[in-house]
């Protein structure tokens, strides 16, 4: 099949003669084409190739965007030089008109066509040879791919480029399509890319190949980053988490563990690793008589490792460390992240994150004292969660073995403020997290942490080193006319089981442990997307009682389908090796640990349970909700379970930065007549609220209310109703404008009282917001309160 303009035939077809006179190019002024030539400039050409791309874009205005093109020629300029200028023009648009978003993306999509189409590729199968010619493609991919040529290359859909948007085509050119290793030329366009993903998570499946191409072109699905990054090449590491014990006290135990993470961490991998078996400062060091300096000076060397490691030449290695509240070296710990004090005693690289029993949060309630303990002297506490952590901390406190003693509040205080000031030291709670995990039926085995996006909790041990593949759900493609279309749910929640569950027998296992676990657990993180999206669509305010009773179902029918196809597999393929050590092989699922959930038709639940106790699961866990920062972007969509931070907001590409308008939000002004300049410049004064303009209808002002504006009561609300049908986790932020550590310490109070797991990043209102000099008006200026921004993203898990 030959390669096309993202642009349909028949838009080319209609494409209009440009009518007006462009003006004239300097004398002499020439370009350099892409195969090195230079000829004299055609100035009409431009602004054809522009209008061309913006037939059927009734807001736009093609002829200022080939006009500031224009203005940007000099001798010898690149056609790919005009090319990036047309497209940054109509990308800095987008913020005064979404449309413009449409027509940077058909621009990308032609030069990525270009790109592909000079180095004479001209269908899929010809770039997967080409690939396999280069080294970057494995055997069984280019085989299927030869054997299936003509049927792959006939079902590619080069119109399904036009879902893009600008940011999300943008993100998958910029770092996601397969590039030339010399050339840095990219090899694939968008939909060879989809097909890529597709044959090689397929398992040699036509029919289940082409499904899956059509779900992930249609951006109704999509895996996780290091599945896109690696499905289909000659290195298959497509895993997003690994969760490693903590090292043992010893000197071999801490750098075999370090190994460990560097192996990890080199193909893209995100970590967490537990701390808490490390002795505390001044423990005895019998081998020399000597005195421990404690975990700080481990984590330090840590910390530089983690930034040394680079994953593929894509990003720095990413790595969160969790510590129990009662180890000695806690408050050490939570200084790790400051911005002030001794650098030797800092690790800015790393991410924080307590692991906190349910004693401890009594305690606090109790305004108890708390006792902190080396590990050296209570080895048990990290094995033990529930009542038995109680007992065997309780008592070690008896014996007189506590390190040293303070009150329970002013520990929780300091990890509020260290959370304040730097948006890490996470809150996870341990109790909690055994006492709902499919994998801890039995006595020994254990959860001692999460992973680096607090949305994974899985049993792991010396010998296993827990390990999950994501994907995500865009919730946004799965809206009817008569709304959520809970059919086509069941169908993508099916494919995706079945894709992630292939995954863990292609996946590259970078040390042993990683293998062990995975070959006998089998877990699988199924997330979702765009949920922000849907509420938009349907005109729900994110915190109204319809929004929360939608969310839970769609969490409730994710689960049902995913267990439902997992049990098939088991019954087709087997169960995974220790189904008979989970709490399912009991007939126990996840809302039975949720007092308040009522989960609809039980008897379809009853009826599942039958059918998980005969056949068994092949999948040991199987939700898992994820950041999905930058696969969201792809798919067009608001990140994961997340409200918006603003209606108007800066998007970062490494060709610049760009505003972006709410484009729902502008829709919805459009039809009241609204969308007017004057509007445009007062939603960016209010910096992208739209609570104070008075002309919008009330009703709509709630539905496009700020993350910022919205109770975080909701949110834990919404998380603990869906938390029912988790079976691992969420990635949930918090949000506060200006951290105060009252309500800080009620909202996570809160949080674990209402039985989540894990909470994640803390997130403050950037000190510099949206750039006022883009308001042409003198409106005088409001002075903005000092917080922190806490940008990091895991991108392991997006």
């Amino acid at each position: 099949m030959q390669l096309q303009d993202t642009q349909t035939a028949a838009m080319q077809t209609a494409a209009q003669t440009f009518s007006l006179t462009p003006p004239h190019a300097p004398a002499g002024m020439r370009v350099t084409k892409r195969n090195g030539t230079h000829e004299a400039v055609d100035l009409g050409k431009i602004v054809r190739a522009v209008t061309r791309a913006a037939q059927g874009l009734h807001a736009v205005e093609p002829l200022q965007v080939a006009l500031k093109t224009i203005g940007g020629l000099y001798d010898g300029a690149t056609t790919r030089e005009l090319d990036e200028l047309s497209i940054r023009t109509a990308a800095a648009l987008t913020a005064e008109e979404p449309e413009y978003g449409q027509l940077a993306a058909r621009l990308l999509a032609q030069v990525i066509e270009k790109e592909v189409r000079g180095q004479d590729i001209q269908s899929f199968s010809q770039a997967i040879t080409r690939g396999a010619q280069l080294g970057l493609i494995n055997t069984r991919l280019s085989g299927f791919s030869t054997a299936n040529a003509r049927k792959l290359d006939d079902a590619i859909d080069v119109a399904a480029s036009a879902r893009f948007e600008y940011f999300g085509l943008r993100t998958l050119y910029d770092r996601y399509l397969l590039r030339h290793p010399e050339t840095r030329q990219v090899l694939e366009t968008p939909q060879y890319f989809f097909m890529r993903i597709a044959c090689a998570l397929g398992g040699g499946d036509m029919a289940e190949s082409l499904q899956l191409y059509r779900a992930l072109a249609d951006l109704d699905y999509l895996p996780s980053s290091p599945t896109l990054f690696n499905a289909g090449t000659t290195h298959e590491q497509m895993s997003s988490c690994y969760l490693l014990d903590s090292p043992e006290d010893s000197l071999e135990g801490i750098y075999a563990r370090y190994s460990d993470v560097a192996r990890l961490s080199k193909f893209a991998g995100g970590i967490g690793l537990g701390y808490s078996r490390v002795r505390a400062q001044g423990s005895l060091i019998r081998g020399t008589n000597g005195k421990s300096n404690g975990i700080v000076p481990w984590l330090k060397t840590l910390d530089a490792s983690v930034a040394a490691v680079n994953q593929g030449g894509r990003r720095k290695g990413a790595c969160c460390v969790y510590l129990e509240p009662w180890h000695a070296d806690i408050e050490d710990f939570l200084e790790l992240r400051d911005n002030t004090g001794d650098e030797a005693r800092r690790t800015h690289n790393l991410n924080l994150a307590n692991w906190i029993p349910d004693l401890f949060m009594q305690r606090v309630e109790q305004d108890a004292a708390w006792s902190l303990f080396d590990p050296q002297q209570v080895p048990q506490l990290v094995d033990l969660w529930g009542e038995a952590f109680t007992r065997a901390y309780e008592e070690a406190e008896a014996r007189g073995l506590a390190k040293r003693t303070l009150p329970a509040r002013a520990l929780y205080a300091r990890m509020l403020k260290t959370l304040a000031e730097t948006g890490n030291g996470w809150f996870t709670f341990k109790d909690r997290s055994n006492a709902t995990c499919n994998q801890t039926a039995v006595s020994g085995n254990v959860v001692h942490l999460s992973n680096l996006c607090t949305e994974i909790l899985e049993v792991n041990t010396e010998a296993e080193t827990a390990v999950c593949n994501l994907a995500s759900i865009n919730l946004a493609r799965h809206l009817g006319e008569d709304g959520f279309d809970f059919d086509k749910l069941a169908v993508t929640v099916r494919l995706a089981v079945r894709q992630l569950d292939r995954v863990i027998d292609l996946n590259y296992y970078p040390i042993p442990g990683t293998q062990r676990s995975n070959a006998r657990w089998r877990p699988v993180g199924l997330g979702v997307m765009g949920l922000q999206d849907v509420f938009f669509r349907l005109r729900l305010p994110f915190d109204s009682a319809a929004a929360l009773a939608l969310s839970m179902r769609i969490s409730a029918e994710i689960y049902f389908h995913a267990l439902d196809t997992s049990c098939d597999l088991a019954a087709q393929l087997g169960a995974h090796a220790a189904f008979a050590d989970t709490r399912a092989a009991r007939g126990e699922l996840q809302f039975d640990y949720w007092p308040e959930a009522q989960p609809h038709d039980p008897a379809r639940w009853d009826a599942l349970r039958a059918r998980i106790r005969a056949h068994g699961l092949r999948n040991s866990l199987l939700v898992a909700i994820a950041p999905t920062a930058t696969i969201a972007s792809i798919a067009g969509c608001y990140e994961c379970i997340e409200p918006q931070v603003s209606n108007l907001f800066k998007r970062e590409t490494l060709s610049g930065d760009f505003l972006v308008i709410n484009r729902y939000l502008v829709d919805e002004l459009k039809q009241l007549g609204q969308w007017t300049p004057a509007m445009r410049e007062a939603i960016k004064r209010a910096e992208g609220s739209i609570q104070a303009i008075g002309e919008i209808p009330e009703p709509l002002r709630q539905v496009y209310r700020t993350v910022w504006e919205l109770p975080q009561k909701a949110l834990i609300e919404l998380a603990a109703a869906r938390g029912a049908y988790v079976d691992q986790s969420q990635s949930l932020n918090l949000f506060m404008a200006t951290p105060n550590l009252g309500q800080m310490s009620s909202m996570y109070m809160y949080a674990w009282k209402r039985g989540l797991k894990t909470t994640y990043y803390l997130r403050s209102r950037p000190a510099t917001r949206i750039a006022q000099t883009t308001v042409s008006s003198n409106a005088p200026s409001q002075a903005v309160a000092c917080s922190l921004e806490n940008p990091e993203h895991c991108d392991a898990c997006q």
